[in-house]
Formats: structure tokens, sequence, C-alpha cells
């Protein structure tokens, strides 16, 4: 395991701002009102060509508010994980009694903690970090998230801690990603998966609202999923966290090699379920489609075939992609979805012989040959695979305007069914041949 720095406090002290600086990147979601932040959030830094792990937390606090237990479970969690804490604390404000309940909370625990004073935002208000020795932790460290004031003091004194040795992680890890409208059990899904209450899951709409990672392994593989908020339809995302978490969710496909398309199989697929797989296919991800909740169904030996038929006359654009039921509660079938998800890589890094893919368009060309098209017949002489995630192709052609959509589709089809490209797109490129002739 890598070095492991958590970030905790009481809420809107400035731990997620802390945590952007860090890390370099508007990764954790910010604003004003308290409580944006709920699930451990992770990402990588480095500071003097030393990598390291940061972990986000939620605020603890004592007043009454949702989720407020599972909030400091998730802070109580990363402080067991964290090799360093950084304790954040308000320095306009001064202390306040949830200050003084984290702080001992830190000192149960064998823990390196520096504390952070935040709002430091010049040199006049230096004089307020001395109030936070009365935490009984040690120097404090005047900051300003806002304006980057303190950041490299902070850091170097993590250094002047601790050695951080070089973490080694697998290139060829799978990366998924856990996509869906809100509330059909992702999060449940992802705790599932990795066997262990890593999120925060409630039956509450909107839950996550931040974009987790997590690397494990599993039959001797390496994976990476990303959890995400649900994404909601557009019009439908009133407030500037929902606007974050499908900034995030965003980000999560785009990095992602394969996305789970989790669909609630007690309601079905509706409007919002199409918006997300639209999502997924902007990205030309590689897809596995979730049926989640099964055991919630009442079945006979013709319910399956019945939903998964209805499912892709709905998600014709995903003709591809296969169709997995599970319970994310009961943890059952999660066997399948694993062999779905391998599955969809494979084909999703899948390379061609040049040969084989000429042999199918050969066949194809004169099984179905193009018909006349903006004045002109096509004319196809050579393709050639240009890469992969997802595999893409280069169709040479007399002249690309002459080809109609569905005739190019036909030719994807004839793909297909030559060549196993389940849970993948595919991609054409149509190149005009240059003529040989001098």
């Amino acid at each position: 395991m890598g070095f492991k720095i958590a970030i905790v406090g009481r809420p809107n002290v400035g731990k997620s701002s802390l945590f952007n600086r860090l890390i370099g990147q508007r990764h954790a979601i910010t604003d004003d009102q308290p409580g944006i932040t709920r699930d451990r959030l992770y990402g990588r830094a480095e500071w003097l060509n030393q990598p390291f792990e940061v972990i986000d937390t939620g605020g603890i606090d004592y007043v009454d508010a949702p989720f407020l237990t599972e909030i400091r479970v998730q802070a109580e969690i990363a402080m067991d994980e964290a090799d360093v804490i950084l304790f954040v604390v308000d320095g306009v404000s001064g202390i306040q009694d949830a200050d003084e309940m984290v702080a001992k909370i830190l000192m149960k625990r064998q823990k390196e903690v520096i504390v952070i004073v935040n709002k430091i935002d010049d040199a006049s208000k230096m004089p307020s970090i001395y109030e936070f020795y009365a935490l009984g932790l040690g120097d404090p460290i005047g900051i300003s998230t806002i304006h980057g004031i303190g950041i490299g003091d902070v850091l170097d004194k993590i250094m002047s801690m601790h050695q951080l040795p070089e973490e080694k992680y697998d290139e060829n890890a799978i990366q998924f990603a856990i996509v869906g409208r809100p509330n059909v059990g992702k999060s449940s899904l992802m705790n599932a998966i990795l066997n262990q209450e890593r999120v925060i899951a409630s039956p509450l709409s909107g839950t996550t609202r931040d974009a987790i990672d997590t690397t494990f392994r599993r039959n001797q593989k390496e994976y990476v999923v990303i959890d995400t908020a649900g994404i909601k339809k557009r019009g439908k995302i009133y407030e500037s966290f929902d606007k974050y978490a499908l900034i995030r969710a965003r980000s999560a496909l785009e990095r992602a090699d394969v996305a789970l398309l989790v669909i609630d199989g007690h309601e079905g697929v509706i409007e919002q379920d199409l918006h997300v797989g639209g999502l997924i296919e902007d990205y030309f991800k590689s897809v596995v489609i979730v049926i989640n909740k099964w055991d919630l169904i009442e079945k006979d030996d013709k319910t399956m075939a019945k939903m998964e038929k209805s499912i892709r006359d709905k998600f014709q654009f995903f003709g591809y992609a296969p169709v997995v039921f599970l319970s994310a509660k009961d943890k059952t079938r999660l066997n399948p979805l694993f062999e779905a998800i391998d599955l969809a890589y494979s084909n999703y890094i899948k390379e061609i012989k040049t040969s084989v893919l000429n042999e199918v368009l050969h066949e194809a060309t004169l099984k179905h040959p193009p018909a006349i098209f903006n004045h002109g017949r096509a004319n196809f002489t050579y393709i050639t695979q240009s890469g992969v995630k997802p595999p893409t192709f280069q169709l040479f052609v007399n002249q690309p305007d002459y080809v109609h959509f569905s005739y190019e589709r036909y030719l994807q089809n004839a793909y297909r069914e030559s060549i196993d490209f389940t849970g993948t797109p595919v991609k054409f490129i149509l190149r005009k041949k240059v003529s040989d002739d001098i």
C-alpha cells in the first residue's frame, strides 16, 4: 500500500478545497453548503517527485443532519487508513465545539496529525493560528486554499515526517465506471463488488455526489472501480452539486474502459436511463447493462428473456451490450457480471489482422453492393485498423460522400457478424482513396 494522507474536520472549513489544491485539479465537489462531501474521496498527488494518496472526507459535526452517522464512520475509516491526518480548522471562526470533538477523536489514534488553519488569506491574520494550540495536537500551519498560501509548507511538513515509497500499480488494470440515474443501486453494487461498506449506501435518491476510485484484485486480475453520483436528466439539475456530479460522471466515463449502466429492474427503463446511455455512447466506451434489484422481481422461466427483450428494444443503440441480471443487495450473480466486464474489455482493446478485415469487406460488398448515392457509387478498396479503445478502422473509398449512412451501418453489422465485438462500439472513419496515378 502507498503512503496516504486523510483530510478531516468539521463541515465547511475547506477540506475539499485543500484536497483539490493537493491533487492539482477540481476533483472534490466544493460548495458553501455544509455536508457536500459524504463518502471518502481518493486522489493522487506528488511533491518533490514523491507520489502519495490523499483522502477527502465529509464534515464531522454535532448537529442532527442526514447521513451524519455515516459521514462520521467514513471519516473514521479514512483516519484508520491514513499515515498522516490533516486536521482542517477555520481561522476566521476560531475553535468550535465540533473542532474539539474531532480533536478528541484524533487523540485516541496513534497517528501523526497536522493542524491546518484555513482562511489565513494575508499576514495580518497569522496571529489567529495561535488559538489552535489549545487543541493539543502540535504546531498549527496557516494556509489559504483560495489563494494557495501555505500549501507548500504543509507538503514540506509531510515530507519531513515520512520518506514516501514509490507506489506501483498495474497499468493494465481494467477500469470500469458504475453509472446510472439516482437510486438504482450503484453504491450498493460497489459495496457488493468490494465486499465492504466502502461507500455510503442509502435508499434516498442522490446519496453519492463524488466519484470514488478503488483498486482491487479478483481472480488474479486487477480492476479499478469508479463509483459516480446519479446522473439527472437535463433540465432537472437544480443544485450546484448536481451540476458538479454530472461533471464528475463525465470525467469518470472519460477515463474508464468499461461503463456499467445500472438499471432498476423493479422499476424498469425510464427516460433518464436512456439519457445516461446516450452519455456513455458519446464517449465510445464499452458497456455492460446491469439489471439490479433482481431479487425484488417475481420470476418464472421466461421473465429474464422477456426483460432482456424489453431492454434491447429500448436501448437499440446498445445492441452489442451484454445484459447481466443481479442483486447488489444479496451479492448474487456477480460472477456473470465480471465475465461480461472482461469480455467487453477484451473486445474494447481487440486488434484484427488486416487480411481478415479486408476479407470481410470483400464478402460484404459482393453480397450487397452499395447503391448510387449523391450521384455516385461507392467503391471500397481497403480497410485497416488504426486504433483501439474502441476498435477504430480506416475505410478507404473512392468518395466518402457516396456512402449512405445505412450502408455504413450495414458494413458495421457485417463485421459484428464475423468478429466478436460484444460489449464494445466500433468506429469507422471513411477516407478518400488517393489515386495511384502519376
